[in-house]
């Protein structure tokens, strides 16, 4: 299922370029689990080849975070927080969420507000759940969308440099491997897979 997911990112963002790096990168941070661990580092190999620019792959990264992460704060602004919990409660484990990770979310947001909602854009789970707590604290929209992006930022940029980086050095080595691209996939996807059956068998 991953290698699925995994290949229609892949062709999203090959096909589309920029556009489709902000498509899944929203999709993403509006609670779907499309992982940003495959997103911006095979964006970021892209830069390597000299198809994309790195900074402008972080960018797009950061404001595909903001248009997804809006929609999630929207659910928690206007949905009832009792209604969002019963639903997290029953399909959580479908979209890698959890009640306990929603309460966590809450009390440090309650504790320390604004350096939550920065620090939590490079906090791989608390990420992408953050903007539901948010919109149930009613954190204003202006301040909510400002730390969003500069935290997204600076994750984007770190994953699509781990890809650039990723991509300099197999095609260093490229003789003894079959295309780089390939290798690169195969890496990211057995990270992403390991963190995924740690997270559902918890």
């Amino acid at each position: 299922m991953l290698e699925i997911v995994a290949g229609w990112i892949i062709d999203v963002i090959s096909t589309l370029g920029y556009p489709g790096i902000v498509i899944t990168m929203a999709i993403e941070s509006a609670l779907i689990p499309l992982p940003s661990e495959i997103i911006m580092p095979f964006s970021g190999y892209l830069v390597s080849t000299g198809r994309f620019d790195l900074n402008l792959v972080a960018l797009a990264g950061a404001f595909g975070n903001v248009l997804g992460s809006l929609i999630a704060y929207a659910i928690g602004f206007y949905g009832h927080e009792k209604l969002v919990r019963r639903f997290i409660r029953k399909f959580g484990k479908w979209i890698l969420i959890s009640e306990k990770e929603l309460d966590e979310t809450e009390v440090l947001l309650h504790r320390f507000k604004d350096l939550v909602v920065l620090g939590s854009r490079v906090i791989p789970g608390i990420r992408t759940v953050i903007s539901l707590p948010c919109g149930f604290a009613k954190l204003p929209l202006g301040r909510f969308i400002a730390l969003t992006f500069i935290g997204s930022l600076v994750w984007s940029y770190f994953l699509a440099w781990i890809g650039f980086v990723l991509g300099q050095n197999w095609r260093t080595i490229g003789p003894y491997f079959h295309k780089a691209d390939v290798v690169i996939v195969v890496l990211i996807i057995g990270v992403v897979t390991f963190y995924i059956y740690h997270k559902v068998k918890k």
